[in-house]
């Protein structure tokens, strides 16, 4: 299979997919509302899921990172499945299992713990724009899986793109940060995370008719979570609950009720009331809500080049992305975001 053909085959996957999900998703929010109303909710997902990486960073600073993403994901995950459960969906049968379980190890063990972790050793706003490139690697990942040739203007997004990764990094570079294991350790952490995700969404797009994806995310969660508990309060990793701080409590408490609850509920309001591509744009500014909080609030350095850098990078992402705007993107947000 070259690369069009397995360009074609997402297209067809994906669309099918998503038209039979619209048949049996339980979350039927009403259809009466306003163009306005939309707006100003993915105005709220712009700007929540932008401070989800601010919120995380604060977090990790007063305990265990892999802690806080396995008590966020526990908790976040139990409100997604009471919620679907209220609302009668029916539980995953037989082989959908096996699916949910990988997106689970995918989505939330690896790249939302690990974009958990590497916030630790690195500014929230970069790790934000690391996390913004996963389109990227897709790209890649199909024109290495598939063969074949790649599109122009694909290849211009990648080069744009990687450009401003170079950016972002020639200032670390030659002011030895690299040589802190922290930082580089946390660059590592955020890649992985990316590799990680873009994979979860290549099997998503494949898979996504034979689950509910919106159910499926706290399931996913609650998995992810036992599993993260598990490492953590059975080794040093973690510390005792009673010994968390009321900061970590209070990031963790945010990172549900603002990041989890209300801007998913906003998510989901504006994808059933505006088109996906608009609805898309929260990719683009919830890195510039990281960089501009992580100064203000964290007091993060915010120099030139990330700024430069970030701003190149993203152009990138948009120039892959309007390569392949016929491919309906996964109707679920990044796992940072949940």
């Amino acid at each position: 299979m070259n690369f069009p053909e397995f360009q074609k085959y997402i297209i067809h996957a994906s669309g099918q997919s998503w038209k039979k999900i619209a048949l049996f998703n339980p979350l039927t929010i009403r259809q009466k509302g306003t163009k306005a109303k939309a707006i100003f909710a993915l105005a709220l997902v712009c700007f929540f899921w932008g401070t989800t990486w601010v919120a995380s960073k604060a977090g990790v600073t007063y305990m265990p990172a892999l802690q806080l993403a396995g008590i966020r994901q526990l908790l976040g995950g139990l409100c997604f499945i009471i919620f679907f459960l209220y609302k009668g969906a029916p539980w995953p049968k037989g082989k959908e299992w096996r699916t949910i379980l990988i997106l689970s190890f995918l989505n939330f063990l690896l790249s939302n713990a690990l974009s958990t972790w590497g916030v630790r050793y690195i500014p929230a706003g970069l790790a934000a724009i690391i996390g913004a490139i996963f389109p990227l690697w897709i790209v890649l990942i199909g024109l290495f899986t598939a063969g074949g040739g790649i599109p122009s203007k694909a290849i211009i997004g990648l080069v744009v793109g990687f450009a401003g990764v170079c950016i972002i990094f020639y200032e670390p570079l030659h002011s030895g940060n690299f040589s802190h294991p922290g930082f580089l350790k946390g660059i590592l952490l955020s890649l992985v995370a990316t590799w990680s995700w873009a994979f979860g969404t290549l099997y998503t797009k494949k898979h996504a008719a034979n689950f509910n994806p919106y159910f499926s995310l706290g399931l996913q969660m609650i998995i992810s979570s036992i599993a993260l508990l598990s490492i953590t309060q059975t080794t040093s990793i973690g510390i005792p609950f009673t010994a968390i701080p009321w900061q970590a409590w209070a990031a963790i408490g945010y990172l549900i009720v603002f990041s989890s609850i209300i801007t998913f509920i906003s998510y989901l309001y504006a994808l059933q009331r505006l088109p996906t591509v608009q609805v898309s744009i929260y990719a683009y500014v919830n890195p510039i809500v990281a960089v501009l909080l992580g100064a203000t609030v964290l007091g993060e350095k915010l120099t030139l080049f990330i700024a430069v850098g970030g701003i190149v990078a993203l152009l990138g992402v948009y120039l892959v992305n309007r390569t392949f705007k016929s491919i309906p993107p996964p109707e679920q947000p990044e796992p940072e975001g949940v």
